[in-house]
């Protein structure tokens, strides 16, 4: 994507962002970041307000369904105008996929019934094929995938919760090597603050208590995916 000048200055003003398990705390308020960020032209800002909606899910409605995410996923991402945040947004929702899928079988569920729609991307019918593999097949792909299923069926809620920033901090950090003074090197710089946030905010009693409302209340057959708290 083109760069704009004022880029250059929005980006130079942006404290840099250490690995999310070494912060205590974000390098920058909201506050303040939100005011560098109007610096963006006005349709950057729009996408970029989109695009954390979208991975942000703990700030949804519990009511909310899997099938109204999905749908607003397939309705967003071909709309993102850089294949990198295109590609990031895939990966983030693949992510959430293999966990939901993962959720579900460690509650004794059975997989998927075919046509069901409660994942995205390539891995939903490979998931569904493979329900009895610990790691769904997948671990040559995603070697973590066994890990994250160990962590959930222990109950490991804060465990599970930093091997999944951990993922999602290396991917994205990755996916920034080479944008400098772009919008996509803004939006990607705030979704790992996004990272860092998440973590220094985490309280895995308040996260337990969460998911087993969401049991309890028999949400969980609609509430898995968003309920994946990569943030």
């Amino acid at each position: 994507m083109a760069r704009s000048p004022r880029y250059y200055m929005l980006m130079a003003s942006l404290p840099p962002l250490r690995p999310y398990f070494t912060s205590g705390q974000t390098p920058i308020s909201r506050l303040r970041l939100d005011r560098r960020l109007a610096m963006l032209e006005p349709d950057d800002r729009a996408e970029l307000a989109e695009i954390e909606d979208l991975m942000r899910w703990d700030r949804l409605p519990l009511d909310i369904t899997d099938r109204e995410i999905l749908e607003h996923a397939h309705d967003l991402i071909p709309r993102i105008r850089s294949s990198t945040l295109r590609d990031v947004l895939t990966w983030r929702l693949e992510v959430r996929t293999v966990v939901a899928g993962l959720r579900r079988r460690t509650l004794g569920r059975p997989p998927p019934s075919r046509g069901e729609r409660w994942g995205y991307g390539r891995w939903v019918r490979h998931i569904e094929q493979q329900w009895s593999s610990a790691d769904f097949g997948l671990g040559g792909i995603m070697p973590w995938v066994a890990e994250f299923s160990r962590l959930i069926s222990e109950n490991d809620t804060l465990g599970f919760e930093r091997e999944l920033l951990g993922v999602a901090w290396q991917y994205v950090s990755r996916a920034a090597e080479g944008h400098y003074f772009s919008f996509e090197a803004v939006a990607l710089y705030v979704l790992r603050w996004d990272i860092i946030d998440r973590w220094a905010a985490y309280d895995g009693e308040l996260a337990q208590k969460r998911f087993n409302r969401l049991v309890s209340e028999g949400l969980g057959e609609h509430a898995e995916l968003f309920e994946a708290s990569l943030s």
